[in-house]
């Protein structure tokens, strides 16, 4: 991705897409140091040196790259433009109802300075009814009070027109950066084409033969294993911090409810001293004016308690929990894996899921992969640059290149279920991000040194593959 720096607004503004963008990198970034803690965890007992595939690598993950900031930046456009209309829409209402307000108040302006400001003190000294006369001054400080809120409406349209204005501004800025982007990520995507198919030329018998060498596959096999096995513990330690996350807030809100709720019970019993004071007052007065003597009403002063600021100490607020019951904030990166869908939901699902692309299976769970083990998925041929859906709702847990499945997305759909897609050519989704069924995750391609276009799909219950032709409708 290019950095924020590369693409700022005109004379060094940053616009409000640059702040949130460079704070989605910063949480992103921790997910991704646990994700390439793992994967690098996974390898490191395997030499590369000699996997024609691991060349391809960086090619490939910077098409998936490019390939996804393209669609990031196709999305935002669009909805940059139907903000920018939407701004426009109510710039155009806002200056017709300034323009209204200012013919108003111009006309009030006229009127007065016609009139004068002698009509107060002529209705003072005109010696007439003196309930007309305190009638026609209310009436005329209500015409100034319109007046006051006619200039006071005036002065928040005013400042309206300017807010929105600076956000039509900010938006043709976001515009402007999306469309250099968009020009610097297509040159990106060109040169990293051209640089692949240089690549697979040289290495294309070297590949042809490395894929079908069982050994290969066997650690393939046992590569995707183990990350699904490691991605699982993950998933279950983020779900434990999402749990303890969620208690955390509970007891947060229950201590701020029961704080609440102490102060309105002592506010109310402040007042309902207070208004036994003032009758226990009025009732001594009743009590001197019938015996004749007046005697000033002495206040106990136990009940001489402001109503607005009550001191009551029979009643104390609830204890807030104390800091060491209460696990600290969980950060981003400590929970952005955990389950985003009810353990029994995929499940469910079984035989209803649609197939993840337009195309003919061409390897079926099972079969044998010549010498080599047996598929623990499908590969469904498909034109490159195809799109890839979800099968099912649920999180992405992980979405980087893997040596033997090119630009690979996995998928937590809860209840320790996951689908897998590999050997795609871009992949849309990044770690973390929450998908629904059918939304579009990745394009099909050949990454990873695969001779044909199309999908590598799984399916995995408890870290162990399963066949998804009773799942899903090829």
């Amino acid at each position: 991705m290019l950095s924020i720096g590369a693409h700022a607004a005109p004379f060094g503004k940053m616009t409000e897409r640059s702040k949130q963008k460079a704070a989605a990198e910063a949480e992103r970034a921790g997910v991704q140091q646990k994700l390439s803690v793992l994967k690098k965890d996974i390898s490191k007992t395997e030499s590369a040196k000699d996997d024609a595939a691991d060349t391809l690598a960086e090619s490939e993950q910077a098409i998936s790259d490019a390939n996804r900031a393209l669609r990031d930046l196709q999305q935002e456009q669009g909805d940059t433009n139907t903000k920018l209309q939407q701004l426009s829409g109510e710039h155009d209402r806002l200056a017709a109802t300034v323009a209204r307000q200012q013919q108003q108040l111009a006309k009030l302006l006229r009127e007065q300075y016609v009139a004068g400001n002698e009509d107060r003190i002529k209705l003072l000294l005109s010696g007439d009814n003196p309930n007309r006369i305190n009638r026609d001054l209310q009436m005329l400080a209500y015409v100034s009070q319109a007046q006051a809120r006619l200039l006071e409406s005036l002065r928040s349209n005013l400042k309206a027109v300017e807010v929105n204005q600076e956000a039509a501004q900010n938006a043709k800025d976001e515009l402007e950066e999306i469309a250099e982007e968009q020009l610097q990520q297509k040159a990106k995507l060109e040169q990293e084409k051209g640089r692949r198919a240089a690549l697979l030329s040289t290495l294309s018998k070297k590949l042809v033969a490395q894929r079908k060498e069982a050994g290969n596959l066997e650690r393939d096999e046992q590569r995707m294993t183990g990350l699904v096995d490691k991605l699982g513990k993950l998933i279950a330690e983020q779900a434990a911090a999402a749990a303890a996350e969620k208690k955390r807030q509970e007891q947060v809100a229950a201590a701020k409810a029961a704080k609440a709720k102490a102060v309105a019970e002592a506010r109310a019993l402040a007042k309902a001293r207070a208004a036994e004071a003032e009758r226990q007052r009025l009732a001594n007065k009743a009590n001197n004016s019938k015996s004749g003597t007046i005697k000033p009403a002495v206040p106990n002063p136990a009940d001489a308690i402001d109503a607005d600021e009550p001191k009551v100490a029979a009643i104390k607020p609830a204890p807030a929990p104390r800091e060491e019951e209460t696990p600290p904030p969980a950060k981003a990166a400590d929970i952005a894996l955990a389950p985003a869908a009810p353990a029994g939901a995929f499940a469910s699902m079984k035989g209803q899921l649609r197939s993840p692309v337009a195309g003919k299976v061409a390897a079926k769970f099972g079969s044998r992969r010549g010498d080599g083990p047996s598929w623990k998925g499908v590969f469904i041929r498909a034109s490159e640059g195809a799109d890839v859906h979800v099968v099912a709702g649920g999180r992405v847990v992980f979405a980087d290149w893997l040596r033997g499945f090119g630009n690979l997305i996995i998928i937590d759909h809860g209840g320790q279920y996951m689908s897998i897609y590999g050997n795609n050519q871009s992949l849309l989704k990044r770690a973390g991000d929450i998908v629904k069924a059918g939304d579009s995750i990745a394009s099909a391609g050949n990454s990873g040194g695969n001779e044909e276009s199309g999908l590598y799909f799984e399916l995995r219950h408890q870290g162990a593959a399963f066949d998804p032709a009773g799942w899903v409708k090829f």
